[in-house]
């Protein structure tokens, strides 16, 4: 029952609605959010692809103009004039030497006319002559040692000099046709050196961010970065400690996580200048309007699950609790308490059930306690019938037992047995009260052994019953039948036994008294008959003191309490006393623990 009730109240209805509730809610939850983290993946992995894209293409339209510089400086050296030039010293006309220069020069300017994102540097050197021709002003003429710190045949980033690495530098790239060993030098080469500012790459990097949602520059480990006009300083020197820590490759593509937040770092290294061309893209800024449209659908979902729970609370209140106080106060009738009562402060369709049941548990309660009383007062007539049956059992023993110790000329155990008699009829005398004190039952029962002990020398008992049972109201010889049953049924039968044993205890809201002895004891299968007679009417060739005590037990305490016969741990024959202790004895017994 107990385990059916917790069941019940397990699966509730208020309990399977909110289960309804969140079993709806689950599944929508986890198709969104994989739903939400596709989306997610998709737009991320195509937004890596697209800027990838974007800044290989920024690469290799950089790399096109070097490539388009490169050509040109070749061409140039080609060039018959550019020849001329570093052969004048076999002319002594200073017309055609001035001539050459303006077509050099002029050829150079219109190559770096054609575009102005892009605005170029070139010059003419002549190791020959010792001359040098350029399209800008140069601060110095020829210099040998400049052009041979200068020929490794690749794009340098500076021209060597003393300029300090800290401040943005130019690009610098020198050629020459000779057929020596690279960088070397054999006295009559022509030397073409082609160079264009930072300030080229920052207007490629301009242009490419006015297009796009990055801030991209251009990184070489151990130089200055060139960055784009408007760059977030902070967030790029932030990103270059990072870089300098992980060197990127030719292509690379990471999330970065900066002061908390996701960025998308993309780098492609440049064909000619041996730099990476890194972008860096907030990918919580592109990636927050998901992010947002994912927050207010969960919101969303948190308010209308308050609002089902909300819902289901107002239903448990108006409709599950009345209909549970309804059976709770159906179980209370079922159990035997038909004063109970149901209120209602909203008028309803329950405060009308709720009427009804008053008005059916009070008619009820009017009827029973008519048939109570009647039972009552046959219980008392059957009570007070069982009682005079085991009163005379009792006297026949004890007069039987002054016969024989009149005959022996006991005198002393005649006094005391008349005296203990006496005691038991005053006690027993008693009419008005069917009920004793456990602590007036062990009086009368220590009597009764004192007398057995008299006429038994071998008799030996031990009482040990607890102080908080003393008190507790138990039929009148309820004991001592069971005694009587020890000393002539277990020690009267066994020269080597006598041993009785009295113990007692409350578990579990029972009383238990438990009666042993020493003596032959009964078989399993005795032990069983004897305990199905006690449910049988009496039998005339069973004693009526066992049967009698066991029914009055009954009649008394319910029909949880009985006697029950077994073996003793002495190994003779045990009688237990089982009663249910009554509720406003158990309460009396708590409210005096609590007072002292």
């Amino acid at each position: 029952m107990f385990f059916q009730g917790k069941t019940r109240s397990r699966f509730s209805l208020f309990a399977k609605i909110n289960l309804l509730i969140v079993v709806l809610f689950i599944p929508i939850l986890i198709m969104y959010t994989y739903s939400n983290n596709v989306t997610y993946d998709v737009v991320s992995k195509e937004l890596q692809i697209s800027n990838t894209k974007q800044l290989t293409f920024l690469s290799s339209q950089i790399d096109s103009r070097i490539n388009q510089m490169m050509d040109f400086s070749l061409i140039l050296s080609r060039d018959p004039n550019v020849r001329a030039f570093n052969g004048l010293n076999m002319w002594d006309d200073r017309y055609d030497r001035m001539q050459t220069r303006y077509v050099i020069q002029e050829k150079m300017t219109l190559q770096t006319g054609v575009t102005d994102i892009w605005p170029t540097r070139y010059a003419v050197h002549s190791q020959q002559n010792k001359d040098v021709i350029a399209n800008y002003n140069r601060t110095t003429g020829y210099d040998e040692a400049y052009l041979k710190k200068n020929m490794s045949g690749q794009w340098t980033y500076g021209d060597q000099g003393a300029e300090s690495k800290d401040k943005l530098q130019s690009f610098y790239w020198f050629f020459t046709d000779s057929l020596a060993q690279p960088g070397m030098l054999t006295g009559s080469n022509l030397v073409i050196e082609a160079s264009f500012s930072y300030e080229n790459i920052q207007n490629m990097l301009d242009t490419y961010k006015a297009g796009g949602q990055g801030d991209p520059f251009l990184y070489h480990k151990g130089n200055s970065p060139i960055l784009n006009r408007s760059a977030d300083k902070q967030l790029s020197a932030e990103l270059i400690q990072y870089l300098d820590t992980h060197s990127p490759e030719d292509t690379t593509q990471d999330v970065v996580k900066l002061n908390g937040k996701n960025y998308l770092v993309s780098s492609v290294k440049s064909t000619y200048l041996d730099w990476h061309l890194v972008d860096v893209i907030p990918l919580y800024q592109i990636l927050k309007p998901i992010s947002l449209s994912q927050n207010l659908f969960y919101t969303c979902m948190i308010m209308l699950l308050v609002v089902g729970i909300s819902a289901s609370i107002l239903l448990y209140r108006n409709v599950q609790y009345p209909i549970k106080k309804l059976i709770k106060g159906l179980r209370r009738v079922e159990q035997g308490d038909y004063s109970v009562r149901l209120y209602s402060k909203n008028q309803n369709e329950f405060s009308f059930l709720f009427r009804r049941f008053n008005d059916m548990s009070h008619q009820i309660q009017d009827l029973i306690e008519n048939v109570f009383h009647e039972k009552i007062r046959a219980r008392e007539a059957t009570l007070k019938q069982l009682q005079a049956q085991i009163n005379p059992h009792f006297l026949y023993n004890c007069l039987g037992y002054i016969i024989n110790m009149a005959q022996m000329k006991d005198e002393q155990a005649v006094v005391s047995m008349a005296h203990n008699l006496s005691a038991y009829y005053r006690y027993t005398t008693r009419m008005e009260r069917e009920t004793s004190s456990l602590q007036e039952e062990i009086k009368l029962l220590i009597n009764y052994l004192d007398i057995q002990k008299l006429r038994n020398g071998r008799i030996e008992y031990h009482i040990d019953i607890p102080e908080d049972m003393l008190a507790q109201s138990v039929p009148r010889l309820m004991l001592q039948p069971m005694v009587e049953n020890s000393v002539i049924h277990g020690v009267a039968k066994s020269y080597s036994s006598g041993e009785i044993r009295i113990t007692g205890e409350r578990l579990n809201g029972f009383g238990r008294i438990y009666i042993d002895d020493d003596g032959p004891g009964l078989s399993p299968e005795q032990y069983e008959a004897l305990n199905l007679k006690m449910q049988e009417p009496l039998q005339e060739e069973m004693g009526c003191g066992l049967w009698n005590t066991h029914q009055r037990i009954t009649h008394l305490f319910g029909s949880h309490s009985y006697l029950l016969f077994g073996p003793s741990p002495l190994g003779g024959f045990r009688t237990e006393i089982i009663w249910e202790i009554p509720k406003e004895d158990t309460d009396s017994d708590k409210g005096n623990n609590d007072t002292n």
